[in-house]
């Protein structure tokens, strides 16, 4: 779903050296025709918690609502060493319309290091208050990390698996400044979730060229019906689905030519104290991409964090 530059910055991922193993295998191109056999034009149903990792609904923070997340994704490495890498968010609820998150990025390498790797603004803003057939969301990010960090937030240009094998010594010397966007949509029919992402990054630090990128998701609950009690193990507080995302080149050489892709079933539990646990296996769809990536998260959400913190500095209750 990134201060002042120096006068020397070492080349952009984008800009090294690149395996050239083919075009994208027929695997890629079946796993897009699957999206198109979801569910559709039935009546929309209330949105939960979402199960997705890397796609985005159109669903925002509550306003005044602070929800704070913590997100982990072992990666297989050929040619290198496996890595965990983990990332913080503290998503706020500004307004209705406006969702602003913080995050600060980390990883560690197996038989190598871990290292801080740089921090992440993201802002969404829902551009119709009402729901509509589709939903659009407009998704800002500003991003300051370094050639080492290797959360796979996303997937997007030309980043493939080999990008990832460098040390750390090596690849932390590479420091990036990258402005995302990405127009979400979303929509949601009777518990069924449909969202797609569209991404255009530029990495402003040297001269690299917008790259593209997608990401897919839909997802349901395992039942609509609310239970009678309050319950931790309720069919209605778990959310399954799946997701498929990846590269899409760059201004030079759009494409699926030298691109990684991944498909990863998702579930989400959601507990009636706040928290949701998630969990992803994520699998590589063409030998650009990592064999095996696992990603898991835990979240909490503080509603009315806003007001709260109003009536403690002494300001009017929102």
């Amino acid at each position: 779903m990134k201060s002042a530059l120096s006068t020397q910055q070492p080349p952009a991922r984008s800009s090294r050296p690149r395996r050239r193993i083919g075009d994208a295998p027929p695997a890629i191109l079946t796993a897009f025709f699957l999206f198109l056999l979801t569910p559709a034009f039935v009546t929309p149903a209330r949105a939960q918690e979402s199960s997705y990792i890397v796609t985005y609904d159109h669903y925002l923070e509550e306003p005044g609502s602070l929800e704070v997340e913590y997100f982990s994704t072992f990666g297989t490495q050929r040619g290198g060493n496996d890595f965990h890498s983990f990332w913080a968010e503290f998503e706020y609820g500004a307004t209705a319309w406006w969702t602003t998150e913080l995050y600060f990025d980390g990883q560690t390498t197996f038989n190598d290091s871990t290292i801080f790797t740089g921090f992440r603004w993201e802002n969404r803003f829902r551009l119709l208050q009402r729901e509509h057939f589709i939903n659009p969301v407009l998704y800002v990010e500003y991003e300051q990390t370094s050639g080492a960090d290797k959360i796979l937030k996303e997937v997007e240009g030309h980043d493939v698996e080999a990008d990832y094998a460098d040390p750390n010594s090596i690849s932390r010397q590479e420091h990036d400044h990258e402005i995302e966007t990405k127009l979400l949509l979303s929509k949601t029919f009777q518990g069924w979730n449909i969202a797609e992402n569209t991404i255009a990054t530029k990495n402003v630090t040297g001269g690299n060229p917008w790259e593209f990128g997608y990401a897919l998701g839909t997802s349901r609950p395992l039942a609509l019906k609310a239970s009678a009690h309050r319950c931790n193990f309720c069919r209605e507080n778990f959310i399954a689905g799946i997701e498929m995302y990846g590269g899409l080149g760059d201004r030079h050489s759009f494409g699926l030519h030298e691109t990684s892709h991944y498909l990863a079933p998702v579930v989400a539990w959601n507990l009636p104290s706040d928290w949701t646990l998630r969990l992803s296996p994520g699998f590589g769809l063409n030998d650009n991409s990592h064999r095996f990536l696992l990603r898991w998260g835990v979240s909490r959400e503080f509603p009315n964090f806003g007001s709260a913190i109003a009536r403690l500095f002494g300001g009017r209750k929102q």
